[in-house]
C-alpha cells in the first residue's frame, strides 16, 4: 500500500516538537525503514525541505506570492488569520496550516476524501518543475491549486515548506545519515562515504533500502553528478594555521572568485556553481579552456573563477556574478568581463577517487593533468614570516587573503573543518540573510532600504536576528534588492516587511556586542553590506554560534566588561 503523505507531515511533526537528536534519529528511521524503495528518495528529500535530490538540476520556480493567492482561494480563510499565525511562530508552514484549521473543514473533508501519497506528491513536484514555456505559470499554479485542495492542514504545512525550501525543523542532513543507517541496519561511515561520493543521501537511503551493504560498499562518483565541496574554518592569522597543521602548511591565493566543480568525460565538459547548479552554458571560455587543456578522460575538478579587467586585474565580484546569471548575449558579456580559471583540487580521475589521497599527491595529481591551466599560487612552508610575506603579496594582487591546507589532509565532502582555513589580514565578514526589510526615508522612500541581518542557528535551522543596515549597497543594487524582496514578503507590516530568507549577503562589521534587543542577544556593531551572496544558499549562511565564538575571541585582545567595574 502507498505510503501517504500524511504519515509524513505527522513524523516530521514529531520531529518538530523534539529537539532530542536521538529521539528524532529513531522517528525518521522507523518511518524509512516502513517505506517502499521507490518511496525512500523523495520521503528523504522531502524531509529535508527539497523537492528533488540535492543533484538534480529541477527547480519548482515557484513564489510565495503565487502560493499565498492559491492558500486563499483553496480555504476560502480571512487571511488575517495567516498573519495572527505567523506573527506567533515566524514559520510560514505553521501559519499556512493554521489558516487550514480556521477554514471550513466539512468543504475540506469533501476535498481531501482521496488521501495524498508521498508518490502522488513527487510526481506532482516534477509535473511542476517540468512546467515551462507559454502558459507554464498557469499550469504550475492549477499542479499547485490540485496539491492544496487535496491537503489536509497537516499536509498543507509542509508542502508549503517543501514548495519554498522553508524545512526548518532541526533535523539536517548529518541527522538523516545517522537516521538511515540506523533504518537500514548500516555502518555509519559507510554511509557517510556513500553520501560524500553521491552528493545526496537521499539515493544512498534508496541503495540502503533497495540493496543493503553490498550496493553501498560499490558506490562511487559519477561524473555529472556534482558533489557537495569541502569547506573551511577562518584563521586569525597565518600563526594560527602553522600551529593547526602541525607546523607546516601549503598556503594558496584565496582569490575574489566564484569557486566552481568541473566535469569532464571525453569531449563533454559540464561547470557547477558553489550551489551545484549547472553554470557551463554561462561560461564558455572556462567549457573550451578544461577541453582543450584537461588531459584525463574522466574528471572532477575544483577551481575558481575569477572576473578581471583588460590588463588582467581582478574586478568586483558582483561582475563575476553578472557572469554567472547570464544566459542570452554570452558572447558580448564574455568579452566585457573576461575570466580566468585557477584550479586547486581534483576528487576523482579515470574511475580513481583521490578524495582518500592527502593533498599534497592530488595537488601533484593535478599539475599532471591540468595542461596550460593556471594552478592557484601556493607556498607550501613553515616560516611564519615566508607565510605573512605571501599574504602581503595576494592582497597587493587584489586577492582576498590566503588559504591554508594541511598536508595530508583528504578531500571530506560536505563538512567544514580545520583542514582547511581561510586566513585574511582583516576582521572575517559574514555572510548573512536577510529577513526583514524597512522602506527607506527622503530620496529612498520608495526603496527596501534598511535590512534585518539573520545567522542560522546550527541545531534549529532557526534565522536569528543580529542587527540591521542601510549602508554598502549602491542606488541601482537598493533597487534591485527591492523588487528580489517584495517577491519574497510574507507579512506586510506597513513600514517593515518580513521577507522568506533567500537573499545572502556578506557584511563587514566593527565588532560583536552583546544585545538583549535581538533573540540571538548578539548584535554587530557597525554593520555594512559589502556585497550579495547569489553563490550562496541560505543553508550555506554563517551560524549564530560562529557569531557567538567571534564574540568570544574579542576578548583574548581585550578586556571584558562586568559590572562590579
Amino acid at each position: 500500500m502507498p505510503t501517504l503523505f500524511r504519515s509524513l507531515a505527522e513524523v516530521l511533526e514529531k520531529v518538530e516538537a523534539t529537539r532530542k537528536r536521538l529521539q528524532s534519529t529513531a522517528l525518521v528511521a522507523d518511518f524509512l525503514k516502513a517505506l517502499e524503495a521507490e518511496e525512500v528518495e523523495p520521503a528523504v528529500s522531502m524531509i529535508l525541505g527539497r523537492a528533488f535530490p540535492k543533484w538534480s538540476q529541477k527547480t519548482l520556480e515557484v513564489r510565495w506570492s503565487i502560493i499565498s493567492g492559491i492558500l486563499q482561494r483553496v480555504t476560502g480563510s480571512d487571511w488575517g488569520v495567516f498573519g495572527e499565525a505567523f506573527g506567533r511562530s515566524g514559520d510560514i508552514g505553521s501559519a499556512s496550516m493554521a489558516v487550514y484549521e480556521k477554514s471550513d473543514m466539512r468543504r475540506q473533508a469533501v476535498l481531501f476524501e482521496k488521501p495524498l501519497s508521498v508518490l502522488e506528491v513527487r510526481r506532482s513536484l516534477e509535473a511542476i518543475a517540468d512546467a515551462e514555456g507559454s502558459g507554464s505559470r498557469q499550469k504550475k499554479e492549477r499542479l499547485i491549486t490540485a496539491l492544496l485542495s487535496q491537503a489536509a492542514p497537516v499536509e498543507a504545512k509542509y508542502l508549503v515548506k517543501v514548495f519554498l525550501g522553508e524545512m526548518r525543523t532541526g533535523f539536517h542532513e548529518g541527522l538523516m545519515e545517522r537516521a538511515v543507517a540506523k533504518a537500514f541496519d548500516l555502518p555509519l561511515g559507510l554511509v557517510q562515504a556513500a553520501s560524500m561520493a553521491l552528493g545526496d543521501i537521499g539515493e544512498v537511503a534508496f541503495l540502503a533500502k533497495f540493496g543493503g551493504e553490498e550496493s553501498l560498499r560499490s558506490v562511487g562518483f559519477k561524473v555529472f553528478r556534482p558533489v557537495k565541496l569541502m569547506l573551511a574554518q577562518v584563521a586569525d592569522g597565518v600563526a594560527e594555521a602553522l600551529a593547526e597543521h602541525g607546523g607546516e602548511s601549503a598556503f594558496e591565493y584565496k582569490y575574489d572568485g566564484a569557486r566552481v566543480q568541473i566535469h569532464k568525460r571525453g569531449g563533454e565538459v559540464r561547470v557547477f556553481s558553489r550551489r551545484l547548479t549547472d553554470t557551463t552554458r554561462s561560461l564558455p571560455e572556462i567549457v573550451d579552456l578544461v577541453k582543450r587543456n584537461v588531459s584525463a578522460g574522466e574528471v572532477i575538478l575544483e577551481g575558481e573563477v575569477v572576473a578581471v579587467d583588460s590588463v588582467g586585474v581582478p574586478i568586483a565580484f558582483q561582475h563575476l556574478m553578472r557572469r554567472f546569471k547570464r544566459v542570452h548575449g554570452i558572447a558580448r558579456a564574455a568579452e566585457e568581463i573576461p575570466l580566468r580559471l585557477y584550479l586547486f583540487d581534483v576528487l576523482y580521475v579515470d574511475g580513481e577517487s583521490l578524495i582518500g589521497h592527502p593533498y599534497f599527491s592530488r595537488r601533484k595529481a593535478l599539475a599532471e593533468i591540468a595542461g596550460k591551466i593556471s594552478l592557484t599560487a601556493q607556498l607550501v612552508t613553515g616560516s611564519r614570516g615566508e607565510a605573512e610575506g605571501f599574504l602581503k603579496a595576494a592582497m597587493d594582487a587584489g586577492h582576498e587573503g590566503l588559504m591554508a591546507k594541511k598536508l595530508d589532509s583528504p578531500y571530506t565532502p560536505g563538512t567544514r573543518g580545520k583542514r582547511w582555513l581561510k586566513v585574511k589580514p582583516v576582521l572575517e565578514p559574514l555572510d548573512l540573510v536577510i529577513t526583514a526589510a524597512e522602506w527607506g526615508y527622503g530620496r529612498r522612500h520608495e526603496w527596501l532600504s534598511d535590512y534585518y541581518l539573520a545567522a542560522r542557528d546550527a541545531d534549529t535551522g532557526e534565522f536569528l536576528e543580529i542587527g540591521k543596515t542601510f549602508k554598502g549597497l549602491t542606488d541601482a543594487e537598493i533597487i534591485d534588492m527591492t523588487k528580489r524582496l517584495q517577491a519574497l514578503v510574507v507579512q506586510n507590516m506597513g513600514h517593515r516587511v518580513v521577507v522568506l530568507p533567500k537573499v545572502v549577503v556578506e557584511v563587514a562589521y566593527n565588532e560583536v556586542q552583546k544585545s538583549p534587543k535581538y533573540k540571538s542577544e548578539m548584535a554587530l556593531r557597525f554593520a555594512r553590506i559589502t556585497r550579495v551572496r547569489d553563490d550562496k544558499a541560505a543553508e550555506d549562511a554563517d551560524t549564530i554560534q560562529r557569531v557567538r565564538a567571534i564574540y568570544e575571541r574579542q576578548f583574548a585582545k581585550k578586556g571584558r566588561y562586568t559590572k562590579s567595574q
